[in-house]
């Protein structure tokens, strides 16, 4: 079986933004963004936290809830870093 190690510090390449980086990590935006404390996009050599919530990469649809998409709220909560959700939101199953 092949295991692929995850880095938990990641340098930023020039042109990445949250969300690059977010998908190539399976991680939700708004966690990288928390973890790091991030007020802006992160710059080229900038080192960013690569937080260990990992899963699949979903954008909700209307009528979905926090408990249907992770199983509870809380577990949303805790694999996406915020309370929030909405139409088109990219999230982490």
């Amino acid at each position: 079986m092949l295991t692929i190690e995850i880095p938990r510090y990641y340098k930023v390449k020039k042109g990445q933004t949250v969300r690059t980086i977010a998908a190539a990590f399976c991680v939700a935006e708004r966690l990288l963004v928390k973890e790091n404390g991030l007020k802006a996009e992160p710059f080229e050599g900038q080192i960013l936290y690569i937080p260990n919530q990992r899963g699949n990469v979903f954008t909700a649809s209307e009528g979905q809830t926090k408990s249907l998409l992770c199983g509870d709220d809380n577990r949303f909560e805790v694999r996406n870093g915020t309370s929030l959700l909405y139409p088109g939101m990219r999230v982490i199953l």
